[in-house]
Parts: structure tokens; C-alpha cells; sequence
């Protein structure tokens, strides 16, 4: 059997070997019977490919896309309302006890951070227990990010704390005590001012980001970049700060507002120094370090925990039964939160006079929710292999403001540490937020009311431990000094113009900042002239690649942005300086020569005319006779640069790369026009390659196109234009080289070029 066996194989072997080299000869005639590259300019290329005519969609088209109809009414009910393609197949045993105790866990949190952020934001604690009931339960049903934890925010919190004292400050509510001269604010009345107005700031919220969201707005969040986004909460966080100093040393400070109002009120805290209420100042101390403590803890054996330690709610606890039994309010002067109403209220119709006061802070705060929202919910999305809808979220977050403001909430967004907690602890779905929305309601009932002892001071060490994350970003200083100098500047002057111009003004002048340094930086690109690498079809910048060699007798130009007004003429003068030639001197003196030459022309006429007058009266004479030997219809060759003794450029094509031009406006057309000119009178031909179809469409609805240039100027690539200008072979575009070369046509000639290159 095995002499049988090894011919078997040595025979199957052979098959094998006789199979591959049939399969190698075949590819070696596919390879060789390969038409050969063919160079061709973008008007032969629109008749070989036939390019379609660009066509507008009609009137009837659109109504049909929009024709209502059984599938399009689904289809729309289910993009509005998410939950009811989800929640039909929610795999509640693998994921319904996650997302209690996820949502358990983050209830806890919302307990003392809705409390801390109200007071953050200037209004009673009872509504930040509101703003983590309401508009978490309506987010479940509008959003599309499993894992994100709706709710109070400090950013959020602190931009309507700057509106509300600045509109309703509290001198306005100042009242005389027993009708003496001493006078105290009504705490009552400006809360429950404070709490309509910023009810309906948040109701204009709302209808800002659902307009934004039906009009497929989302992208707005594109012109918040991340170093701008960063900066910006990084400047917020030291207002933060600011702002609870106060209640951290137990001072009464003046309520300021617009630019530089944070420097204001850090001198009045230090001028006040002396009036520490020391109780307070020690009692503010020991809960930042029990509570800095125990979540570094908690993060240490996060792996570790089933769940974190709820150290905020058990700070709360503690600190309001030791306020109660000691009565600190009483004994050392130490402010408490005080009545806390326990009950849902019923909703209130905005009061809409205010909508003019607040409509561009509205619409600033709508903005910077959303960023935070969408930039967290992205990053847990693409962690857990899901996507989040951007235009939904602002629909999802607008409608949460707005029917919030009907029950004095105020405007929400997305907290990164609630986040992080309710994914740690196996929340996997909006079913969590509905849970940790529970715990409030239950708080809200019954429990809120123990909380009137419960001591200022700790409220704001909650607020200011919670503010590590954010101080963290000072970190970017490192890191975009090494990867972008220009997203750092970005960041330095967000940072610090929201610092000296509040929050409000601070983010519109660093939005406008960001857009300039995007218009710096087109308006300054890189220019660089390309070489070929030897024995590619690749061309590079000759500055940065050593194997890079210059066509001779070509220029190949680039541009690394596209092309617009404001950048059009720095184009044409980095395209003149790079190709090495003084082109509009040499055009100047080419117009001189002429003129020169064409008065030179006229002496010459006239002087023939007066031998011609003196030959006619030599005739008359006795038997002269004269006779022309020059031909009079001859016309004399056209003056080229040589015949005029001017210095001849050392190309004779310039190619321009469009690779990276991705619009053009009426001005760049315009000069681009001029460069065509300009290079024609030094006797040089310009080529355009790589020019988008959107581009060239925008040159043939601008009348570009001329007896002049026409689009066999153009060329689909680099290589393509620099075969036709160079006249070099077209070679068949085989990697073995098998193909046979197949000749180019000579580039025709130029006018100038038929007295000058004979």
C-alpha cells in the first residue's frame, strides 16, 4: 500500500503543480493583455465615463418622500419615541437586576447633588430634588443613550445661578425689620421670583433644543470643540469654586454679575476673612476630606465593590442629624438649608414677559447641555458597540427641560461622575434612570422634609469634591503642547475669557475665537511644490521627501486647504513665489518691450513710407526705377520673451493640485482666472489636477470656461497632467512592468513656441 499511496500523492502532487502554473499563465495573460493606462483630460473623460448632468430634485419628488402613509407615521413614532423599539425586546433577565442596582446607586447620588446644585444655581434645595425626578423619568422615553445620567449639572447649574443673581439680585427683596431702619431680604419672595424665572429659562431651553432637533440641527455642537468644550467647564469649575467660598467660611457677601464679577467677589471673600464663622469653616473641612477620602477609596476597589460608597448621602445623613440634636443653626451661627416641602406641586404656565431678558443666555445654556450630553453619550456608545441619535438628544434633553420648567425644575444635562457610576454598576439601559428617578420621588414624598437642618456648608463641600474631575483637565496643558499648539491656545483663551467675561459673554467670544483660528489656519496652509518618487505614480512635497524629484520642466503646486476669498490671493502669491519667477515683473516688462517694439513698428512705417514716396517721385525722374524686393503681406512672427531679449522661465507647464479644494466662491474663480492669464503671458501652460466634480461643476455655472481655458486643461491626477504636459510616454500602469509602452502625442505647441523652439 505504499508504493500505491506515494504515487498517489506524487501524482496528485503533479496535478497540483500543472493546475498552479495554468492559474500563473493565466494571470500573466490578464496582466499582459491589459489595456495600457491612457491619459486623459477631464473633457475626454466626461465623454468616456459619460458624466450625468447634475440634476435638482423636483417638487413632486419631495412631496412623495414626504407623502404620509402607515410605514412613514411607525417609522417617525418610533425615531420620536426610542423606548418602543427597545423596550419590546429588553432582555430583562440578563439585564433588569443590573439596572435596579444601577439605578439604586445613582439616586443616592441625585439626592445630595440636587440639593447642592440648586443651592449652586441661587433657588430653594426642594428644586433640585424636582430637576431629578422629572426630567429623568421623560428622558427614558425620548433618549438614546443607555448609559447616561441625566440630571442636575454644575456647569448647567452655576450659568443660571450668574442669570438669576444678576436679573433678581438680592437687594431687590431687601425689606425694614419692624419698620427700623434695619433692613433683610425676603428670602421667600426672591426664591419663589427666582424659582418662575428660571422656570421659564428653562422652558426656553427646552423649545431652543427642540427646534434644534427637528430642524436636524445637531451638528450646532460642531463649532464646541473639545479643547474649546474643556476650557470652558475648566473656567466654569473656578466659578464654581468661587461661588461656594461663601458658604464654605460662613460670610454674607454682595451678589455681582457681568465681566470680571468672579475677581470681584474673590477680593470681597478674602476682605472678609476675618468674619469667618469658624463652625462652619471646620465643619466644611471635615466633610471635603471625609468625602475626598472616600471616593478615592471608591475608586481604588471599584473592582473590588459591589457598589460605591454612597459617602455623599451618608455625609448628608450624618451632618443633618448632628445639626438637629446640636442645633448648630443655633448655637454657632451656621446656616442650614431650611424648609424643604415634601409633595409634587402642580405645573405652572411660564411666565413668557421673560423671554426677552434670557433668550441668548437660553439658548447658550441649551447649547453647552447638549455639548456635555452628546460628547458623554458618544463615548459610552462607542464603548459598548451602540449608537446614539444627535438630533434625537436634543429633542430627548429639549423636551425634558420643557415640560421640567412646568414643575420648577431647572435645566439639566449630563453628569460625568453619575455616569460613570451608573455603567460601573451594571446599568444597561435608560430602565436605570427610571429607577434612580424613583428614589427621588420617594425622597420627594416623605423624606425631604428631615433634611431643613441639614447644614449649607456640607452641601457646598459636596459641590466643590465633585469638582476634582473638572480641575483634572489642567492636564490638557501637557498634552496639547505636545499634540496641537493651536487647540491649546484655543483652550487658554476659553479658559481665561470665561474667567474675565463671565459665562455667558466668556462662551459667544470663545465660540468666535475657535472660528477664527479655523479661518487663520485656511488663510495660512502649507504650499509646497510636489516631485515625483522614482519609478512610482506618487508625488510628494520635494522639502520633506528626499526620493522626491522635480518633473523637469514642470512645476507641480499645492495647496493643503481649499480655496476662498479670504485666502485666494495669499494662494496666487505663494504660487508666484514658489515656481521661482518675478511673474508679474516679468509681465510688466514684457508689456514694456511691446510697447517698445510697437513704437519701434511705427517709426519703421513710417520711415518706409517715406522711401516708398521718394521711389513714387524718383519715378518721374529720368528712368530710375525702383523695386520692392520684400514681401509686403507677410505678417511678422508674434514676439516671444527671447525675440524680446527678456529671461525665459526655466518650465514651461505648472500643474496645480485641487486634491484638497473642496469649495470655490466668485473671488477665487475670479483670481484663478488671473493665474491663467498671468502664466500665459511668461509662455507657461497651466493644468489643473485632481479638481473635485462639485468644484468643476462650480467653475461651468461661473463661466470659467473660455476659447482660452477649456477643460482640457483639466486632469483627473497628478500624474495624468504631468504625462500630457511633459510629453513623456503612457505607460501601461502594470506593477511587472509586462506591458508594452505605448507612445504619447507630443504636447502641441504654443503659439510662442513656433519662433522660439524650432
Amino acid at each position: 500500500m505504499a508504493p500505491w499511496g506515494e504515487w498517489s500523492c506524487r501524482r496528485g502532487c503533479g496535478w497540483a503543480g500543472i493546475q498552479e502554473g495554468q492559474a500563473a499563465m493565466a494571470a500573466d495573460m490578464v496582466l499582459s493583455h491589459r489595456a495600457p493606462h491612457r491619459v486623459l483630460s477631464e473633457a475626454e473623460l466626461e465623454e468616456v465615463a459619460q458624466r450625468k448632468p447634475l440634476t435638482k430634485p423636483s417638487l413632486r419628488s419631495c412631496l412623495q418622500k414626504t407623502r404620509c402613509s402607515a410605514s412613514t407615521a411607525k417609522s417617525l413614532l418610533f425615531r420620536f419615541l426610542p423606548f418602543l423599539r427597545w423596550l419590546p425586546r429588553y432582555p430583562v433577565k440578563d439585564w433588569l437586576l443590573g439596572d435596579i442596582m444601577s439605578g439604586f446607586s445613582v439616586g443616592i447620588m441625585h439626592l445630595p447633588q440636587g440639593l447642592a446644585y440648586a443651592l449652586l444655581a441661587g433657588l430653594p434645595p426642594v428644586t433640585g430634588l424636582y430637576s431629578s425626578f422629572y426630567p429623568v423619568f421623560l428622558y427614558f422615553f425620548f433618549g438614546t443613550s443607555r448609559h447616561n445620567s441625566v440630571g442636575p449639572f454644575a456647569v448647567i447649574s452655576v450659568m443660571i445661578g450668574s442669570l438669576t443673581e444678576s436679573l433678581l439680585p438680592s437687594e431687590n427683596f431687601l425689606e425694614s425689620v419692624n419698620g427700623t431702619n434695619v433692613t433683610m431680604v425676603n428670602e421667600e419672595q426672591r426664591d419663589a421670583a427666582r424659582v418662575e424665572l428660571v422656570a421659564t429659562i428653562t422652558v426656553l431651553i427646552g423649545i431652543f433644543q427642540v427646534a434644534l432637533g427637528l430642524l436636524q440641527f445637531g451638528f450646532v455642537v460642531t463649532y464646541l470643540s473639545d479643547p474649546l468644550v474643556r476650557g470652558y467647564t475648566t473656567a466654569a469649575s473656578v466659578h464654581v469654586l468661587i461661588s461656594q467660598l461663601k458658604n464654605v467660611f460662613g460670610v454674607s457677601l454682595s451678589e455681582h454679575s457681568g465681566p470680571l464679577s468672579l475677581f470681584v467677589t474673590f477680593i470681597e471673600i478674602c476682605q472678609k476673612l476675618p468674619q469667618t464663622n469658624v463652625g462652619t469653616l471646620v465643619t466644611a473641612i471635615i466633610a471635603m476630606v471625609a468625602i475626598f477620602i472616600v471616593k478615592e477609596l471608591n475608586h481604588k476597589f471599584a473592582a473590588k465593590l459591589p457598589m460605591p460608597i454612597p459617602i455623599e448621602l451618608i455625609t448628608i445623613i450624618v451632618s443633618t442629624g448632628i445639626s438637629y440634636g446640636v442645633n448648630l443653626n443655633a448655637k454657632f451661627g451656621i446656616s442650614v438649608v431650611g424648609n424643604i416641602p415634601s409633595g409634587l406641586k402642580p405645573p405652572v404656565v411660564p411666565n413668557v414677559s421673560h423671554f426677552g431678558q434670557v433668550v441668548g443666555n437660553a439658548f447658550a445654556i441649551a447649547v453647552v447641555g447638549y455639548a456635555i450630553c452628546i460628547s458623554l453619550g458618544k463615548i459610552f456608545a462607542l464603548k459598548h458597540g451602540y449608537k446614539v441619535d444627535s438630533n434625537q438628544e436634543l429633542i430627548a434633553l429639549g423636551f425634558s427641560n420643557f415640560l421640567g420648567g412646568f414643575f420648577q425644575c431647572f435645566a439639566i444635562s449630563c453628569s460625568m461622575s453619575r455616569s460613570l457610576v451608573q455603567e460601573s454598576t451594571g446599568g444597561n439601559s435608560q430602565v436605570a434612570g427610571v429607577i434612580s428617578s424613583l428614589v427621588i420621588l420617594v425622597t420627594i414624598l416623605k423624606i425631604g422634609e428631615l433634611f431643613r437642618d441639614l447644614p449649607k456648608a456640607i452641601l457646598s463641600a459636596i459641590i466643590i469634591v465633585n469638582l476634582k474631575g473638572m480641575f483634572k483637565q489642567f492636564n490638557d496643558f501637557r498634552t496639547l503642547w505636545k499634540t496641537n499648539r493651536v487647540d491649546l491656545i484655543v483652550w487658554i483663551v476659553t479658559f481665561v475669557a470665561t474667567l474675565l467675561l463671565n459665562l455667558d459673554i466668556g462662551l459667544g467670544a470663545s465660540v468666535a475665537f475657535g472660528l477664527l483660528t479655523v479661518i487663520f489656519r485656511t488663510q495660512l496652509p502649507h504650499y509646497s511644490i510636489l516631485g515625483r518618487i522614482s519609478d512610482t505614480d506618487v508625488y510628494r512635497d520635494v522639502a520633506e521627501y528626499q526620493m522626491a524629484q522635480e518633473v523637469p520642466g514642470v512645476k507641480i503646486f499645492r495647496s493643503s486647504s481649499t480655496l476662498y476669498f479670504a485666502n485666494v490671493e495669499l494662494y496666487a502669491e505663494a504660487l508666484k513665489k514658489k515656481s521661482g519667477v518675478n511673474v508679474d515683473r516679468l509681465v510688466e516688462k514684457k508689456k514694456k518691450a511691446l510697447k517698445k517694439l510697437k513704437k519701434q513698428e511705427k517709426k519703421a512705417e513710417k520711415e518706409k513710407a517715406k522711401r516708398k514716396k521718394d521711389a513714387e517721385d524718383g519715378m518721374n525722374g529720368p528712368g530710375v526705377s525702383v523695386i520692392e524686393l520684400s514681401g509686403e503681406d507677410s505678417t511678422p512672427p508674434k514676439p516671444t520673451l527671447r525675440t524680446l531679449g527678456l529671461p525665459q522661465p526655466n518650465f514651461h507647464a505648472i500643474i496645480l493640485d485641487f486634491s484638497s479644494v473642496s469649495f470655490m466662491d466668485t473671488v477665487s474663480i475670479k483670481i484663478l482666472k488671473n493665474i491663467f492669464r498671468d502664466f500665459h503671458e511668461i509662455e507657461v501652460d497651466v493644468f489643473i489636477a485632481g479638481c473635485p466634480v462639485l468644484v468643476l461643476s462650480q467653475l461651468e455655472r461661473s463661466d470659467f470656461f473660455s476659447p482660452t481655458i477649456t477643460k482640457h486643461c483639466f486632469f483627473p491626477s497628478v500624474h495624468d497632467a504631468v504625462l500630457h504636459a511633459s510629453g513623456e510616454p503612457r505607460r501601461a500602469s502594470l506593477s511587472s512592468g509586462g506591458g508594452a509602452a505605448v507612445p504619447s502625442p507630443p504636447r502641441p505647441p504654443r503659439q510662442g513656441d513656433r519662433s522660439t523652439r524650432m
